[in-house]
């Protein structure tokens, strides 16, 4: 698998890594397509942009085994990028947003971890930004309730615990592909937790947003998980 790596143009202070992980329902996207990540490539970051096997091409869990693969190639080559390997957020949308939340809540949970690059080097992440994603496929329904246990597999809010990263939790509250529920959902489980959660609702918006008004929560976030 392939990632694309952005970089300021000089400055040789580690820097924090926003790993941006797209969307496309899983089988659609890739790592080619625009991220709002990017623009933060000019204000102190780098940013990477990571690929993963679409479901044609496999079954879960090859998807979150592909993004903690590259968790561990970009720490294990911190020095080289000059990364800050202590300060990775991971940031997606809709499958994307499903990923970045299961990276977070199922840290070293070896069943999702893979066996490819050096299982040694950690693929923890430090925040993460969850813009719309799915986060208990058990309260989607549908099929999946003919699946119980792959289901729950597959669900970030399986995992969660006290020792969750900061979580910034973003969703529309029309959205109609993924319901609104599913990011109250993940935001009460890790608050009960004892995690550090916050939860943003977009108010009038559907599945999909952008603009000032959601990249302001975003900045203020990583300033204060990143002080």
């Amino acid at each position: 698998m392939r990632l694309d790596l952005f970089l300021p143009e000089s400055g040789d202070k580690p820097l924090p890594l926003i790993i941006w992980i797209h969307g496309g329902a899983w089988p659609a996207g890739s790592k080619d397509d625009p991220s709002p990540a990017v623009r933060f490539a000019a204000n102190g970051y780098a940013v990477a942009h990571v690929g993963y096997r679409l479901s044609q091409q496999a079954k879960f869990p090859a998807q979150i085994h592909d993004c903690k693969a590259a968790v561990r190639w970009l720490r294990a080559n911190a020095d080289k990028y000059k990364l800050e390997p202590n300060k990775f957020i991971a940031w997606g949308g809709s499958a994307g947003g499903h990923l970045v939340a299961l990276l977070g809540t199922s840290g070293e949970v070896a069943e999702l971890e893979g066996d490819v690059n050096d299982l040694k080097t950690s693929s923890r992440i430090q925040a993460v930004v969850d813009w719309f994603g799915p986060t208990d496929f058990l309260h989607i329904g549908g099929a999946l309730l003919e699946n119980k246990d792959k289901a729950a597999k597959a669900s970030p809010i399986t995992y969660v615990s006290k020792d969750a990263p900061p979580f910034l939790i973003m969703h529309g509250d029309l959205d109609r592909l993924v319901p609104f529920n599913q990011g109250e959902l993940l935001y009460t489980a890790l608050k009960k937790a004892g995690a550090d959660v916050t939860f943003v609702p977009m108010k009038g918006a559907g599945h999909g947003f952008g603009g000032p008004e959601a990249i302001a929560p975003v900045q203020d976030f990583l300033k204060r998980c990143l002080k």
